[in-house]
């Protein structure tokens, strides 16, 4: 696994380097995997990584790419729209040559078109919003202020809002809370890996056996 970089398209025109976690070795199959968004990408992130240890190990290569104003990227995230993430992930896809996508929970929303997919656990975006203000408004009932869903709706398609520590501008927000996963994807679900997601967890944590099982999924979809 080795750390790369890629060009991302900026909207106003030219291009970012952004952060990739690889495993290039120029094989046949090459897997773009889109993570899971937000707080449940700290949760995920050692189980995607696990996933793509055991796909190298099967002659995949993986590439993991940070999505503009995420993990090592020196894009503000309040600035981000949905399509700046649609054409980073189309971006990606290019540069890496990938042959293949995997969509992990609400990175399911921006898998690029014209690939074989998969949507492991897909969550559609307002369930993420939904949870996150869930979040919002309980630790202000803990510091004493009353905050309600449909007040902060309101102020994030004005002036966009914070959830979870994530700046997210008004463009998104109207833009995010009404996307869905792509029905054509083949899907994934939670039953088939076994046990409770991950995401549900308090901490981030990891499961070999889970990993064992959406690797092996993914492995024997490319393969035939």
């Amino acid at each position: 696994m080795t750390p790369a970089t890629w060009p991302c398209p900026l909207p106003a025109g030219g291009a970012a380097r952004e952060y990739a976690l690889v495993f290039d070795r120029g094989r046949q199959h090459r897997l773009l995997i889109l993570p899971a968004l937000f707080d449940e990408s700290n949760r995920l992130r050692r189980f995607t990584v696990e996933v793509m240890r055991r796909l190298d190990a099967a002659g995949i290569d993986g590439f993991l790419p940070d999505l503009p104003g995420c993990n090592e990227s020196l894009q503000p995230l309040e600035q981000q729209d949905t399509t700046d993430w649609t054409d980073a992930a189309t971006a990606a896809a290019r540069h890496f040559d990938a042959t293949h996508a995997l969509g992990i929970r609400g990175g399911c929303l921006f898998t690029p078109a014209g690939l074989p997919v998969w949507h492991y656990a897909p969550a559609k975006a307002s369930s993420i919003l939904r949870q996150m203000m869930r979040a919002r408004i309980l630790s202000a009932r803990e510091a004493g202020r009353e905050e309600t869903r449909e007040l902060l709706a309101e102020m994030a398609v004005v002036s966009g809002i914070e959830l979870s520590g994530y700046p997210i501008g008004a463009d998104f927000f109207r833009h995010f809370e009404k996307m869905a996963p792509d029905p054509r994807a083949t899907v994934i679900a939670q039953d088939a890996l076994g046990g409770s997601g991950l995401w549900t967890r308090a901490e981030p944590d990891e499961n070999s056996a889970q990993a064992d099982a959406l690797a092996a999924i993914v492995i024997a979809g490319i393969a035939r």
